[in-house]
């Protein structure tokens, strides 16, 4: 049953970044504010689940007084709090959810657990520019390469995703290859600008096939050969490792949009949905823009800064479902792995 919901303070802690935000529903987004970890896990190379644990505990608190005191807003002002559920990490959940679950116990407002990809796939709403149900949506993390027909909040069907790597895996798997450094996946695009993607002939993968799954396994497997073979012959220059990375990026970038256009014919819609960590990047960016021009539709992305994880999308997928009725018991569960169909449908908020 639909309730009344002004603001909503939302709180992410899945994985490596501390991300807080407040969300009101006739004004927007008020204030956010995200703390990243990199520096932290960059001596070892990738994320140390215990390490981000230790430092969302660390974190939580003064960036919820720094969105607080940037929005004007005292804790009688806030309605309810969503926090992230699932998936990520158990433990860095763990932190958000039990700090989100007894912030709201003290203020005397309800709780949610949010889903993270849910988050991410809501994102673009937080824009003056949005799309309208139903549309295509292409979430594309680290951790996450999916299609989805998205016809309402919790209304989700599921038309392709990742047999293996994700694609941003497979940016950071490929970046390591080459020696680049952490965080991977940023340093690969950014070094695929310097390069030469056709000097290299890397391979779509699964695009000769039907169907809407995609596969970045053996794309990591030529780019392992790629950089031996050169190795092998002069050495591994960083011409060389630019024009590996700018072939790579072609190759991901390429299967990406030959599936969308596919998901957006089978399904008949001229809507397309790209979010999470990767849809910052820029190349891709370009390219489905230009390939949703020619089919005469529209793309739409969050705003940069939410593009990777952040408190924002967290608070506005809690409030659409808090304004619907929804909130959790007082008891605190996190779901490391949570396949978002699972999801209820609800109407939308807005």
């Amino acid at each position: 049953m639909p309730v009344t919901v002004q603001r909503v303070l939302g709180i992410e802690s899945s994985c490596d970044e501390t991300g807080v935000a407040l969300y009101d529903a006739e004004k927007g987004l008020l204030a956010h504010a995200l703390y990243s970890q990199v520096s932290l896990h960059e001596e070892f190379g990738g994320v140390v689940p215990e390490l981000a644990s230790r430092d969302h505990v660390r974190k939580l608190a003064p960036l919820v007084r720094e969105v607080m005191r940037e929005a004007g807003c005292q804790s009688s002002d806030i309605d309810a709090i969503a926090f992230t559920q699932g998936p990520g990490l158990a433990g860095a959940l763990m932190v958000g959810a039990c700090f989100g679950r007894s912030l709201a116990y003290g203020w005397g407002v309800p709780a949610l657990g949010v889903h993270h990809m849910e988050g991410h796939l809501l994102a673009p709403m937080l824009e003056a520019d949005r799309p309208d149900f139903p549309f295509i949506a292409l979430l594309v993390s680290g951790g996450h390469t999916q299609l989805v027909r998205v016809d309402g909040v919790g209304r989700y069907q599921l038309l392709g995703e990742s047999l293996d790597d994700a694609a941003g895996e497979a940016f950071d798997k490929a970046a390591k290859m080459m020696e680049l450094g952490y965080p991977g996946g940023p340093k690969l695009a950014a070094l695929a600008d310097q390069g030469n993607a056709e000097r290299f002939d890397f391979p779509r993968p699964m695009v000769n096939r039907p169907g809407l799954d995609f596969s970045f396994s053996g794309l990591k497997t030529f780019t392992l050969n790629t950089v031996a073979a050169c190795r092998a012959e002069s050495g591994l220059t960083d011409q060389d490792k630019a024009d590996i990375a700018a072939a790579f990026q072609a190759a991901v970038i390429g299967t990406l949009v030959i599936k969308c256009r596919r998901a957006l014919k089978q399904e008949g819609l001229n809507q397309l949905v790209i979010a999470g960590g990767v849809s910052a990047n820029r190349q891709l960016r370009a390219a489905l823009s230009d390939e949703m021009s020619k089919l005469r539709g529209r793309v739409f992305y969050p705003r940069p800064a939410f593009c990777t994880d952040n408190g924002a999308m967290i608070a506005y997928a809690g409030y659409c479902r808090l304004a619907a009725g929804l909130s959790d018991d007082l008891k605190v569960t996190v779901r490391p792995r949570w396949p978002m169909t699972e999801l209820d449908a609800v109407e939308a908020a807005e």
